[in-house]
């Protein structure tokens, strides 16, 4: 009988005791946190990175954070930044954290999200984009909240005017910063590199990381970026946003600064946040001077943008139609190309007396039109601009089109799941499509070259097809298929050609 219980206690102590975990515990800027333990790792969620932005902090750089007292919870996800729709506050910039071991035994790369939705909508807490698949590759995963909408992107004369930097507008961006600076200040104690950080978004986040790329507040806080259907762009000046500011301000009947910080925020988001009324096609961004100094097209084509390692990439079948309305396919390429209407036509296939011919990748006439002006030529300009000044790049398209999803094709957004190992949660969604085995090939595949990139600046290794680099003359790109990563050359070249001609004579 002795040695049984012997065998029990031991067992206790050295078996079933090892299975139990506890709950990590780590220090950051404000005091000790504790999170979540997660097979051997531990994910830690709500971390403020940055005081609640609301009362007089509202519409101003990101302030410190203030220190608290004991051990703050980080085991339940922050209020989403407000937007329409419920569970949502002003006090949103909390970031997350998910760690593949704990404690760690070694620095590992990180990879820091920065979610899409327009620059109005999403957050870091969305469940296809949980960290936890990424992070089993090797690298910290964090995802951080931004200030989005008229709380993210509201340029006024009265601000800048109050402001050092003599800049308005721009909020949103200046929480990413924030959220890079606290990675760098941070991130070591949860076994992170910040000497090796690659920031990625999709969408909004990644036309807002982009244009990061000539901020020079982001300058050496990531080594790496990974944007996904969103290229850098040309934002209008501070003095366009402050009109528009001025209108938005007109129409709140607010006369002063001291009035529109004293609109409740519930109020000031009815009042603009319908979509992109309020923002516009550039999602609210512009170039104030101080977090943008110049126009971000004119940096990328001089060659001085931040020399990182870049991995870019669309879908191939983004949108149906253009953001901004157009009469037609005619009027719209009328409208964008002018002295050089006539051979965007060709491009397109529009000539008298025939109807155009849908692709059966690419789709209609318009779909092509639309994913090539507002994602894929861009993210083809970017390329070239950034390779010829001597920095690694690689470019993607996703084609793989989800089963019974045939009819949108590879759409805006269809890539997310497959990029973060979510399938099985995407899968659980409302009129979700039916992911199969190939889709979960696509998804491994996926993951490692993410992961291979955040840590080498390679996307290649192991068994994966080999990835070309990007240059200028083969535009070599990764194609992401039903039938498996496929290597190809020159994406739309005829078309994009024409875009990157365009770009110029504006």
């Amino acid at each position: 009988m002795n040695a049984i219980l012997k065998t029990v206690a031991l067992l206790v102590l050295f078996g079933l005791g090892g299975l139990a975990q506890e709950s990590p515990v780590a220090n950051v800027t404000g005091g000790k946190i504790q999170g979540i333990a997660l097979k051997g790792g531990g994910v830690f969620k709500g971390i403020p990175f940055a005081a609640p932005p609301v009362g007089d902090l509202r519409w101003r750089e990101p302030m410190p954070v203030k220190p608290w007292p004991g051990v703050r919870d980080a085991t339940q996800f922050s209020a989403r930044c407000m937007q329409n729709g419920s569970g949502v506050s002003e006090d949103c910039l909390y970031l997350n954290v998910w760690a593949p071991e704990w404690p760690s035994k070694s620095r590992k790369p990180v990879l820091l999200w920065i979610h899409g939705g327009g620059n109005f909508a999403g957050s870091s807490s969305e469940a296809i984009f949980d960290g936890e698949s990424l992070a089993r590759r090797g690298v910290l995963l964090v995802s951080a909240n931004y200030r989005l909408g008229v709380f993210g992107f509201f340029a006024h004369p009265e601000l800048t005017a109050e402001s050092k930097h003599h800049a308005s507008g721009n909020y949103g961006l200046m929480d990413q910063v924030a959220a890079l600076r606290w990675v760098r200040d941070n991130i070591a104690n949860f076994g992170g590199d910040p000497r090796n950080v690659t920031i990625f978004g999709e969408s909004a986040g990644s036309l807002d990381i982009n244009v990061l790329m000539t901020s020079p507040l982001a300058k050496g806080l990531f080594a790496r970026l990974i944007g996904e259907s969103g290229p850098v762009v040309a934002p209008p000046p501070l003095a366009e946003g402050e009109k528009k500011g001025l209108r938005a301000a007109a129409d709140l009947h607010a006369g002063s600064l001291k009035e529109l910080r004293e609109i409740p925020a519930e109020n000031l988001q009815k009042a603009t946040g319908q979509g992109l009324s309020f923002l516009g096609p550039l999602l609210g961004v512009v170039v104030d001077g101080w977090v943008l100094p110049k126009p971000p097209y004119q940096i990328f084509q001089t060659g001085q943008e931040h020399r990182i390692d870049l991995l870019l990439g669309s879908n191939a079948r983004e949108l149906s139609g253009p953001f901004f309305p157009v009469a037609g396919l005619s009027e719209g390429i009328a409208a964008e190309y002018g002295p050089l209407a006539s051979r965007a036509l060709e491009v397109y296939g529009v000539k008298s007396g025939e109807e155009p011919k849908s692709d059966p990748v690419f789709g209609s006439p318009m779909a092509q039109w639309a994913t090539d002006s507002q994602f894929r030529c861009g993210t083809v300009a970017q390329l070239i601009w950034h390779s010829r000044a001597g920095s690694t790049s690689y470019q993607f398209q996703f084609s793989r089109v989800p089963p019974g999803r045939e009819a949108a094709g590879a759409a805006h957004g269809s890539e997310l799941p497959y990029v973060f190992g979510t399938l099985p949660i995407a899968g659980r969604a409302a009129n979700a499509p039916g992911y199969d085995s190939t889709d979960a090939t696509v998804s491994d595949q996926m993951g490692q070259y993410w992961t291979n990139f955040a840590k080498s600046g390679n996307p290649n290794g192991g068994s994966l097809p080999q990835w070309p680099r990007f240059d200028a003359a083969s535009r070599a790109y990764m194609d992401f298929t039903a039938n498996g990563p496929v290597p190809r050359e020159g994406l739309r070249r005829e078309a994009c050609d024409l875009f990157i001609e365009n770009i110029g004579r504006k």
